[in-house]
């Protein structure tokens, strides 16, 4: 009888589904490498998951009716990457060369977070870089917020009022530009989330580099 089960299970592919599941847990979960239980190392990235969390908070708690976020440095490393993406989509024609500077700084993170879980196997970077992605919505979440009754001063020195803006743009272009201020509420809390799920995921990464070097 109990060969029989076990014949039929392997019929079925629960093995092999057990063992895929089994497989994506390690990539997602464990660090790679001989440094991956060095003590050292460990504490370098439980230093760096505080850092994040801390400096996470202060962010996803500025008002995102005032863009309070545009002081911080954050805004600093997301402006160049945002002005470059409206570069990189103009062959794309006008909607995609405008809605690309958006794209690009949320897009930007995901790709070398997929390049950290995928070619480096690192799934800590992989999540710091989701942090990051949380951390561009956040930082997108005034400009969309401001498209209703544009107050924040823009790059060229101007506010939407006097000249370009990409969201009432977009806005007048999709239509809901009435819902603007709705819709940047949710993307602050979208990329609050999103922040709050990667250092989770961070956590749990050490967490089992730590009992795997326990053991």
């Amino acid at each position: 009888m109990a060969q029989r089960e076990a014949r039929n299970k392997g019929e079925f592919g629960f093995d092999e589904e057990d063992a895929q599941a089994s497989s994506w847990r390690a990539d997602l979960l464990t660090l790679p490498g001989k440094d991956a239980g060095d003590p050292a190392f460990l504490v370098v990235r439980a230093a760096v998951l505080f850092g994040l969390a801390v400096w996470g908070v202060f962010l996803m708690t500025r008002d995102v009716s005032d863009g309070e976020v545009f002081q911080s440095f954050m805004h600093n490393i997301l402006l160049p990457i945002h002005e470059a993406g409206h570069v990189l989509f103009m062959p794309f024609g006008e909607f995609l060369t405008i809605a690309g500077g958006s794209l690009f700084q949320v897009l930007l993170p995901l790709a070398i977070g997929m390049a950290f879980l995928r070619k480096n196997r690192d799934p800590f970077g992989a999540a710091v870089c989701l942090w990051w992605t949380g951390m561009s919505f956040i930082d997108l979440a005034p400009y969309i917020y401001d498209a209703l009754q544009p107050q924040l001063m823009l790059l060229g020195g101007h506010t939407g009022e006097d000249g370009p803006h990409d969201w009432i743009y977009l806005f007048d272009t999709l239509g809901g530009l009435s819902h603007a201020q709705a819709w940047g509420r949710f993307v602050r809390m979208a990329g609050a989330l999103l922040a709050l799920l990667a250092l989770a995921w961070a956590g749990l990464v050490l967490r089992r580099a730590y009992q795997r070097r326990a053991v």
